[in-house]
Formats: C-alpha cells, structure tokens, sequence
C-alpha cells in the first residue's frame, strides 16, 4: 500500500516527490532529520526534476542541428570582435530588449554553429523558448499556412518562442509570393521577438537577390537593424582552418 503521503503527493502532481518519500522518509529518520530539511529536500527535488524535463521539452521543440554546441565550438577560430561579444550575448540580454543577432559571412565560417550553440545556451541556461530553422524550411511552412487559409494562426505559433534562428538565407533562390510571406513574419516580430538570422548575402544585396524587390528589401533590413546586433564571420573558412591544422597534411 502507498505511503500516505506519496498518494497525496500524486494527487497533486507531484510524481518525483511522490516517487522519493519512502527513501526520504527511512533516510531522514536514519539522519535525524527536522520537517523543514525533509520537506525542502523533497521540494528541491520535485524543482529540479521538473527544470530537467522542461529542458528536454525544450530541447526538442527549438529542432537544433545535432552536434553544434557550444563544447565543440572553436572559439579560435572566429573573429576576436565575436570571441569577446559571445559572453554577454549567453546572457539573454539581447532576447529580453528584443534585439535581433544578425551574422554575415561567406559559407564555411561558422555561422550556423555559432548561432546554433548560442541557442541551445539559452534554452539550456535561461529556459527560452528557441525554434531553429533553415529559411528555406520556413518559408515552406509560411506557404503552407496561407494556402490553408491558417497563415496568422501560425504566425501566432512562432510568436510562442522567445527567438527565432532562421539559417541560410540567401542561400536559396525563393519566389517573391514566398518572400513576401517571410517580410510579414519579419515584420510580425518587429519590436516584439528576438531573431537570430544567419546570411552569406550582405544587406545592399537583399533587395535584389532575396527579397526580389527594392522597397521590400529596404523595408526588411530597416526593422531588423533598428534593435540589431551584426556580426560579421570574416574569418577563413572553419573547415579550411581546421584541415590546415590536421598533422601531415600537405599544403
């Protein structure tokens, strides 16, 4: 038969509490210990085991690439403007004023590992709600929507997270219905949502090559740069760098 108290603790949806009473029970009686130290043990537990499954829940829903995380950045290799930046930016900060982290750089320097580490820093470290998403992912899933007649339902989606990395843009040629699409999340975050946006097209560029449209291009970096951090990846390609290093390679 359950223990009283671990019935009462299910009840209350207390499922690690309910689980540790009898061990905390024989332990407490065992170290003498007062009401106070037993029920702040079993709370901090229920607290604890409750942060680790938020954080996993988390985890999941933000879809970060596997593997890109801040252990295995090589921080070295990145611009030393980004290297002394990278602390404050873990901080949370720029999600909380609203800012948006915009990175510019050619293939190979690092960018989408940088943003991916930082995200997964704050989930991990402050409990925000992160999405990562390749553009071209979110763009299809902006299509997606309208076509169902369910566009501003999903805006009202993404407006759950707290930031949006979206990845590679530029990469990818897209239509202009589909960029139009992608102006009006931008502009749905505006001043309310954190972006990180990862780019090899520098903003003269947007106009022409992403957003197909001048006006629209201009009206798109306006936004973002008004509360925008950029950072420029100038560094050698990561990759490159990285093979240079590897013994016995011939140059």
């Amino acid at each position: 038969m359950d223990n009283p108290l671990s019935m009462y603790f299910k009840s209350f949806r207390l499922p690690t509490m309910a689980g540790l009473t009898d061990d905390a029970i024989r332990k407490a009686e065992a170290e003498d210990w007062g009401y106070r130290r037993f029920l702040t043990y079993l709370c901090e537990s229920e607290y604890q085991d409750r942060q680790r499954r938020r954080t996993e829940r988390l985890l999941k829903a933000a879809c970060l690439p596997e593997g890109k995380t801040l252990a295995n950045l090589d921080e070295g290799l990145l611009p030393i403007k980004i290297r002394r930046m990278l602390p404050s930016l873990l901080d949370g900060t720029f999600v909380e004023n609203r800012e948006n982290l915009l990175c510019f750089g050619l293939p190979g320097r690092g960018k989408t590992h940088f943003a991916a580490a930082v995200g997964r820093e704050l989930v991990v470290r402050h409990g925000l709600n992160v999405l990562f998403t390749p553009s071209a992912r979110l763009m299809e899933r902006l299509l997606r929507a309208r076509e169902g007649l369910l566009l501003e339902k999903e805006l009202k989606r993404l407006d759950k997270f707290d930031l949006v990395i979206v990845d590679e843009l530029g990469y990818m040629e897209h239509r202009r219905d589909e960029m139009e699409l992608f102006f009006h999340f931008l502009a749905n975050c505006y001043e309310r949502r954190s972006l990180i946006i990862c780019s090899n097209l520098v903003f003269s560029q947007w106009g022409e090559r992403i957003f197909k449209d001048a006006m629209t291009g201009m009206a798109a970096v306006d936004r973002l740069v008004h509360h925008g951090i950029i950072l420029e990846f100038t560094n050698l390609s990561v990759r490159e760098q990285q093979a240079k290093e590897k013994p016995g390679l011939i140059t």
